[in-house]
């Protein structure tokens, strides 16, 4: 038996802001920065958990304060009794009256919980010596739906029909399990399409996606729409016309003005509009998605939490949903949505533009195609290229997919020297 001896905290900054990495119409200069925890034992063998919640710069400080509130809830706990319950474990945090009150189930309170529960998805991982994705794969059906709350989503998914969809496709999973490490997941990449980049920038990057593998790209947009118009011009000359150019609005637009800057975008065969209005605003992005079919609407990273999903897709407000690993509150909130996605028949491409979500959310996609979905069709995974080099196990990718992590964890775990380095000690 062992003991949670410590929850650590740091408010880690990166200041992207300086070569406008990033940067988009609606957060021109941001930061990328982790409120970061780490959970310790007394077990003696080493591991520790790790977790994080990602920020854009200010705020990163309040978002600490919320993971270090935590502490009382874990610290000095049994630590194979929480691993053994992780379900449980959640529910204890999400449905504590007086913390869910600062939502409830959303914002900085929520996020906070997810970074705890993800630490603790870490330590598990790393203490069976398994790849995140793997040990959910290799979960049985009913020990999966276990970790789901199905609190408010039974009108649209049960948990016979969360259990029905997991056995049908437990044939199967082995030979998948194969697959994915011998070929990847298939990823896009972002790297090109920041808004703050010059065209000369903008051409090479793209030029430089297409032979590195990509068969997508993503351009932020939504400043100024003869730009908009100007830069996918650019980005379409330069991947060609068989490389797939998604848009990106960050929120932008109101309705009316999405679907005609949308409609402006259209010639340029456009794969996707993400986020073109409000991310709470369901009814607005199913007026949006109507309007622009056949493109689709895609949007998720600001997706407070499962309700919101459930919403999203009862009222076919999207048709690619994305994912975040540090948005919601954790590990089992991102498989309740993964369930429902499959439920409605959607696709699932994750958010990964900022600092250690290509490593999290990587292992949910990958738990999605071999337990869940059974395919990669038309699926992807976000990828850019920046501030990987400060993680234990970063991300590699090699002709344009995510090569299949093997290392035990979730990928979290940030470099001591980096952390040291890039600690957050001035006013906020």
């Amino acid at each position: 038996m062992s003991t949670i001896v410590s929850l650590e905290t740091d408010d880690v900054r990166f200041p992207t802001s300086l070569s406008l990495d990033g940067s988009d119409a609606m957060n021109p200069d941001p930061d990328y920065s982790a409120a970061y925890v780490r959970l310790r034992t007394d077990a003696g063998d080493g591991l520790a958990g790790h977790g994080f919640v990602f920020t854009i710069g200010r705020g990163n400080d309040v978002q600490v304060a919320a993971i270090r509130s935590l502490a009382p809830y874990v610290v000095a706990r049994d630590t194979e009794a929480l691993l053994a319950d992780l379900g449980g474990f959640w529910r204890e945090l999400v449905h504590d009256s007086q913390l869910r009150w600062l939502g409830p189930e959303k914002g900085v309170m929520h996020m906070a919980v997810g970074a705890v529960v993800n630490a603790l998805w870490d330590l598990k991982a790393k203490r069976a010596g398994l790849p995140l994705w793997q040990l959910l794969a290799r979960m049985s059906p009913a020990e999966i739906v276990d970790l789901v709350d199905f609190r408010y989503l039974s009108d649209a998914l049960t948990r016979d029909e969360a259990l029905k969809i997991l056995e049908e496709a437990r044939a199967g999973r082995a030979d998948r399990e194969t697959e994915l490490i011998r070929t990847g997941y298939p990823a896009y990449t972002t790297t090109p399409g920041w808004l703050g980049y010059d065209d000369d920038k903008l051409a090479r990057l793209c030029r430089e996606a297409v032979g590195s593998g990509f068969a997508q790209i993503k351009l932020k947009v939504g400043g100024d729409r003869d730009d908009d118009v100007r830069r996918l011009r650019i980005a379409r000359e330069a991947v060609g016309p068989d490389v797939r150019i998604a848009v990106d609005a960050n929120q932008r637009w109101d309705v009316a003005e999405a679907i005609d800057w949308i409609a402006a975008l259209a010639p340029f065969d456009v794969a996707w509009v993400e986020e073109p209005t409000s991310p709470d605003d369901v009814l607005a992005h199913a007026a949006i998605a109507r309007a622009i079919a056949p493109i689709p609407v895609a949007t998720g990273e600001h997706m407070a939490n499962r309700v919101m999903a459930k919403q999203f897709l009862q009222a076919r407000a999207l048709g690619v949903l994305q994912i975040d690993a540090t948005r919601v509150s954790g590990i089992n909130e991102n498989l309740a949505m993964l369930l429902l996605a499959a439920k409605f028949g959607v696709r699932v491409c994750p958010h990964a533009g900022g600092v250690g979500l290509c490593e999290l959310v990587q292992h949910l996609s990958m738990f999605d195609y071999v337990a869940v979905t059974g395919t990669t069709n038309d699926r992807m995974i976000e990828y850019v290229d920046h501030l990987h080099e400060h993680f234990v196990t970063p991300v590699t990718i090699r002709d344009g997919h995510y090569v299949t992590p093997v290392a035990p964890g979730a990928g979290a775990e940030m470099l001591a020297v980096s952390i040291d380095r890039y600690r957050f000690t001035g006013n906020a």
